[in-house]
């Protein structure tokens, strides 16, 4: 990795995030901002929304922008869900918000264009990360301003992906420390990995509110400031 200052790290200008959680998702609502995610990913589908804009078959996937879809699936084959249609006897996608995009009509139609190669829904080419099956709060302390904030994180996020997450609050947190209870966090290692335990389950169980105990990680300033 190349150097940053007194900080090793990676290049945020190309940094890519790995996880990304629900809300973040449902953020992206949007025809022109148009995510969703389905079995465990995410995938960004504005460029297919721009490329179909005014296309009436593009309706149902407007209309679940930013949410999750993997019940439209079939976890197995990973393909939309099929059912037997009862006027053709045939099989056929289930489609109960009407058919979309790539979607076979139920009979034979000269005007259907079927030479778009793989349906969206096939491949990777819009998929952008993975969704978070499980997220927690962690409290940012900067010690040096003495400002914090509460960010919501991936479970699984290394501690380079949630430093990326607080660029906004802090352009320059690669010029600092981090740690927890005096201890120098790994960057690699994700929260659990660097003994900051997620405890809600514990609190949960002895009906304690879990959000009057979230996790404090502490930043000590270095003496550069990191251009990003």
């Amino acid at each position: 990795m190349p150097r940053r200052g007194l900080v090793a790290g990676p290049d945020f200008e190309f940094f890519r995030r790995r996880y990304f959680t629900p809300i973040e998702v449902a953020e992206h609502n949007q025809p022109e901002d148009l995510w969703v995610s389905y079995l465990g990913c995410v995938y960004d589908l504005t460029p297919l929304a721009q490329e179909h804009k005014g296309d009436l078959l593009l309706k149902p996937i407007v209309e679940v922008a930013g949410q999750d879809i993997s019940h439209w699936f079939d976890p197995k084959t990973k393909d939309i869900r099929k059912h037997i249609d009862p006027l053709t006897g045939a099989q056929r996608y289930r489609t109960p918000r009407g058919r979309f995009l790539h979607v076979p009509p139920q009979l034979p139609r000269s005007d259907w264009a079927n030479d778009f190669g793989k349906p969206w829904w096939q491949g990777s080419r819009y998929e952008v990360g993975r969704l978070s099956a499980k997220t927690r709060n962690i409290r940012i302390i900067n010690t040096l301003t003495s400002q914090e904030h509460t960010l919501e994180v991936g479970a699984l996020e290394s501690m380079w992906e949630i430093l990326h997450r607080y660029l906004p609050h802090n352009a320059h947190a690669a010029s600092y420390t981090w740690k927890y209870e005096g201890k120098n966090l790994n960057m690699e290692y994700t929260l659990e990995e660097n003994g900051i335990r997620d405890e809600e389950e514990e609190f949960d169980y002895l009906n304690m509110d879990g959000a009057l105990h979230t996790p404090a990680i502490l930043l000590y300033f270095n003496d550069d400031l990191t251009e990003l």
